[in-house]
């Protein structure tokens, strides 16, 4: 009997030992949701817990708006009800006023939030309405913290999304955390705001097109790393889902850190 005590004693330290060794697998899921025009906010919140991330970035969140084109979703508050419907921690910025209400972006996480923020981007000659990028610093269960950025760039110029990709990557040097960078940039994989803008950054995404959802044409949608060196990809896909205008785009990654 003793020696069977001793076995089982010495096995849960190796189990306990062996749990605390396992690398951290982190997937990260991008979406546009066009303000659930498309589909029930149900069947987001199902295809959204179905993919199993461990952090999400929304973008086109509305809360409490009365949109004309989406009369199914008079009054409701997105972020808070996707959040309930996934089982997730949610953070919201609004980015203008619309409808009645609000329409902004939003992420969703397994993990706890330590801290939240709110950038604006600058709104240049061209620009069609004010941007945002929402901040959040994540920490994992082994306490170290990443940063995790969702944002949606302006849709009609591409010297305005310049501006607002050199406003991005400003706001974020010096950063002390490893960083993830994930949303609707609008625009194309060789435009200047990405194959330059966004140099340094390591794209993880899949290079598959993300609009529009019915016959993708194009790849707008992106998810970005920094330091490259910080997160290993281990897959990445663009899942085929027609309840939005827009793709999803996901990644595993493996932090290095």
């Amino acid at each position: 009997m003793r020696l069977n005590i001793i076995f089982l004693f010495f096995f849960a330290l190796a189990s306990v030992s062996q749990a605390q060794e396992e690398p951290v697998h982190l997937k990260v899921l991008c979406y546009n949701i066009r303000f659930g025009e498309l589909a029930s906010l149900e069947e987001l919140a199902g295809f959204i817990k179905c993919q199993d991330p461990d952090i999400v970035a929304l973008q086109e969140v509305d809360v409490k708006t009365f949109r004309d084109r989406a009369p199914h979703q008079h009054g409701k508050d997105f972020i808070t009800e996707l959040g309930y419907r996934t089982g997730m921690l949610t953070a919201y910025a609004k980015t203008i006023p619309h409808a009645g209400g609000y329409y902004g972006i939003g992420i969703l996480s397994k993990y706890p939030l330590a801290e939240t923020k709110r950038i604006m981007l600058p709104m240049p000659e061209g620009a069609k309405e004010q941007r945002a990028m929402l901040l959040a610093n994540v920490e994992l269960p082994d306490g170290k913290l990443f940063t995790f950025v969702s944002t949606h760039l302006d849709y009609p110029s591409s010297p305005v999304r310049q501006v607002q990709v050199e406003a991005l990557t400003t706001a974020l040097k010096g950063n002390p955390y490893p960083m993830i960078v994930a949303g609707d940039f609008n625009a194309h994989p060789d435009a200047p705001e990405i194959s330059k803008g966004m140099a340094e950054w390591k794209q993880v995404s899949s290079p598959d097109f993300t609009i529009p959802a019915s016959a993708p044409k194009a790849k707008i949608d992106y998810i970005f790393c920094y330091p490259a060196q910080a997160w290993t990809v281990l897959s990445a896909s663009t899942p085929k889902v027609t309840l939005s205008d827009h793709l999803p785009v996901n990644a595993v990654l493996q932090p290095e850190f």
